[in-house]
């Protein structure tokens, strides 16, 4: 009886000991993931912000840099538009935006993916029309090999009020 409480009791202290090990070795480790993540997300609200700027003030050039060759957009009327078509639409002005005002900015990371949603209040006009309105949209960032993000896609829809009026 006496050899089993005294195993118990040295298992025991093997546990407590590897606990704590554990904790003193891997609480650095996740300050640091966590520190990473942080200065992750705060620079893709950065290039958020500079996504932002690039619309309102369509500049192609700075699109440019933010978007992946393969980059894809699925716009709030439902359609395709590839890097090249969203470049020509902001240098030709056929989508002009006079104001977007971001909220509910959520980013959540998946390795060397982001995906950024928010709330976007817009002013503006497309070659159909006015979009002037409220808009949920999703950016999908890629991290290349360098430390860059990229947009590799983007989708946008219109929230409509419950009566069904934009």
């Amino acid at each position: 009886m006496v050899t089993v409480a005294r195993t118990a009791f040295k298992r025991a202290r093997w546990i407590t000991a590897s606990l704590l090990l554990c904790l003193t070795t891997c609480a650095p480790l996740f300050a640091l993931w966590h520190n990473e993540r942080h200065e992750q997300r705060n620079e893709l609200y950065q290039m958020e912000e500079k996504w932002r700027d690039a619309t309102l003030r369509g500049n192609a050039t700075a699109m440019s840099a933010l978007l992946a060759d393969d980059y894809m957009a699925i716009t709030s009327n439902g359609m395709l538009q590839s890097k090249e078509q969203t470049l020509a639409h902001l240098r030709n002005g056929i989508m002009r935006f006079r104001a977007i005002a971001v909220s509910d900015r959520k980013v959540r990371f998946y390795g060397t993916t982001a995906v950024v949603t928010c709330r976007a209040e817009v002013a503006g006009t497309t070659a159909e029309g006015d979009i002037t309105g409220s808009y949920r949209y999703t950016h999908v960032w890629v991290q290349n090999e360098t430390g860059g993000w990229r947009i590799v896609s983007f989708e946008a829809s219109r929230i409509r009020n419950p009566q069904g009026h934009k």
